[in-house]
């Protein structure tokens, strides 16, 4: 019997080239969702992937075959300190994208902002309220600028992560007057989602350095009597185009590129990590001692990965009210001991 020939072109998706690494290990949010909401709030927040585990909870989708039925699922934990709030930024929207009107600083910032930034002696915050309320009338969006406090956490780095968050709903003045009760001030996870919502999860996927064309492309190995190389490709293209086509399955960098996964759902939040921390703690992570958020499924990047979660930008249009009935969640050691 002859060798049969398998079609098995590239895989991998062409929108997301240039396959190259992220700028930043912290993904950027590029689109901020408008929300109905009458009262104004931030529309994301920022944690660190501790690991995973797998919980049992009562399916409530009412459409599945197995609503009302015990379902297992995977489950990852995040651990979410507290955030501060440590600046408001004022946009305005041009032919060219938003360009930044002004921004106001909190009195007297914490130590740790000095690990990131050159801080001046001391912020004029009240001048500078009063000049973003006189500029109001042209702003059309209102930013916090936070910083994460990773010195709450397991992780034993002090340095934080700065990027900002847009208010949403409301009124651009009650954004403002919202913002000014925020600064200087630290947000729980509580009080920008809730249990059993879905968000928009953002993060940087895992590095795996320079790969060949089989592992990044997914290519087929040539046959063991082939010339030269196995794990190559056969042609690099035709004679006409007269240049090498971007289309063209290449080695290169594979993984540590930003993604965004949509609607994914949070499974339980809580103050005390320790429900949460399996048996020895998460490998490579360790015991989670503050809030934490579960979420369903898996997600992009390595433990102790800065995750951005946002508002959905489109949520699901059947969406139980109730938070997810979780009858069992395993906290069994990933090393089987």
């Amino acid at each position: 019997m002859g060798h049969r020939k398998t079609h098995a072109p590239k895989h991998g998706s062409l929108a997301y080239l240039p396959r190259k690494r992220a700028k930043r290990p912290v993904a950027r949010i590029r689109y901020w969702p408008k929300t109905k909401e009458s009262t104004p709030r931030l529309l994301g927040f920022l944690g660190y992937k501790a690991g995973m585990t797998y919980v049992f909870t009562i399916e409530d989708r009412k459409r599945s075959p197995n609503f009302g039925k015990e379902v297992m699922r995977a489950a990852t934990v995040i651990e979410t300190p507290p955030i501060l709030v440590c600046g408001i930024r004022a946009y305005t929207r041009t032919p060219y994208g938003l360009q930044q009107l002004t921004e106001a600083w909190m009195k007297d910032p914490v130590p740790e902002l000095k690990r990131a930034l050159v801080l001046p002696e001391n912020f004029n915050t009240e001048e500078m309220l009063q000049k973003m309320s006189q500029t109001l009338e042209q702003a059309t969006n209102i930013r916090a600028i936070i910083a994460t406090q990773p010195k709450l956490s397991n992780l034993s780095k002090k340095k934080p992560e700065i990027t900002e968050i847009e208010i949403g709903g409301g009124t651009i003045a009650q954004q403002f007057e919202y913002a000014k009760s925020l600064l200087g001030k630290t947000v729980t996870p509580e009080e920008v989602f809730k249990t059993g919502q879905y968000v928009d999860v953002a993060a940087v996927t895992t590095g795996k350095g320079w790969q060949g064309p089989v592992k990044r492309w997914g290519v087929t190995i040539l046959q063991a009597k082939g010339r030269k190389t196995k794990r190559g490709i056969a042609t690099l293209g035709p004679w006409n185009p007269h240049h090498l086509m971007y289309s063209i399955p290449r080695a290169g960098q594979m993984g540590y590129h930003q993604r965004i996964e949509f609607n994914k759902r949070i499974l339980k939040m809580g103050k005390d990590g320790k429900e949460v921390t399996v048996k020895g703690g998460f490998i490579r992570y360790g015991i989670l001692r503050g809030p934490y958020i579960l979420m369903e499924g898996s997600i992009a990047g390595t433990e102790k990965r800065t995750i951005t979660l946002r508002y959905p930008a489109r949520p699901p249009k059947e969406v139980s009210e109730a938070p997810p009935q979780i009858t069992h969640l395993s906290l069994d050691s990933p090393q089987g001991k």
